[in-house]
């Protein structure tokens, strides 16, 4: 049973080691949550569109995709608050976590009286009326983006430009879901590597430039014109929204 004071929680655990995942679930329903477990960022990502959590906690080293990348990912399909639970002792892994939108990062080994505790801050703060006792209103989330003609369903994860679907790379997907949510916003080449790898270095810009120069070909393919990705030299990129394409300046 939950204990007094406490609010009951769905929790996805993304945890690829058995026993640390083994020992997590005890001690979270102990606590009065229901615990479902994921091994891998495959099964994460189904559970978390299907049961919808209240919560997710996060080891980043898992076998099948780099744990910074399904962080976003996984913020994107449910919206719920994330934990990092990781022996990665790196501060950019920390660092970027909470950029691309975990909510709070706890080292391993930890503490278990430490990890309750911020799982029921980050509760808290999640849904401020359920830790009253009131009822929680629902908070609406962003499943769709329109750039003119351009439209991303991010429940779907599907493109199309005027009607038409468009057939993207994952990569290219995340790149035009970071400069939709963004129209008429200079992203950097830095910003945009974070987004869609969870990392950004020195060699980086080269490969967005290359991923941008094959997505504006898919772009401008169809029979609607897209709204342009404009280059903006020493900074980065741009989606130009409709009625403002003759400022963009492709490269």
């Amino acid at each position: 049973m939950a204990t007094s004071g406490r609010q009951a929680a769905s929790i996805l655990l993304v945890e690829d080691d058995p026993a640390i995942a083994l020992t997590l679930t005890d001690v979270l329903e102990g606590a009065g949550h229901t615990v479902r477990h994921a091994s891998t960022g495959a099964e994460a990502k189904t559970f978390a569109e299907e049961a919808q959590p209240d919560l997710i906690i996060l080891d980043l080293m898992l076998p099948d995709v780099d744990g910074l990348v399904l962080c976003s990912d996984l913020k994107t399909r449910s919206g719920a608050p994330i934990i990092i639970c990781s022996a990665s002792n790196q501060t950019r892994d920390r660092v970027l976590s909470l950029k691309l939108g975990a909510d709070d990062f706890i080292g391993k080994p930890f503490d278990i009286d430490e990890l309750e505790a911020r799982v029921e801050a980050v509760l808290r703060r999640a849904s401020p009326q359920k830790a009253a006792g009131a009822p929680a209103q629902p908070q609406p989330q962003i499943q769709q983006e329109r750039v003119g003609e351009l439209v991303i369903d991010r429940g779907r994860r599907r493109v199309t430009l005027g009607g038409e679907s468009l057939q993207l790379t994952p990569t290219e997907y995340r790149l035009l879901c970071a400069l939709a949510a963004h129209p008429d916003e200079v992203l950097s080449r830095e910003e945009l590597a974070q987004q869609v790898w969870g990392y950004a270095d020195a060699s980086i810009g080269r490969a967005i430039d290359a991923h941008i120069s094959r997505l504006r070909v898919k772009l401008n393919g169809t029979k609607t014109p897209a709204p342009p990705i404009a280059s903006v030299r020493g900074f980065g990129y741009k989606i130009v929204a409709e009625g403002m394409a003759e400022e963009a300046a492709v490269a």
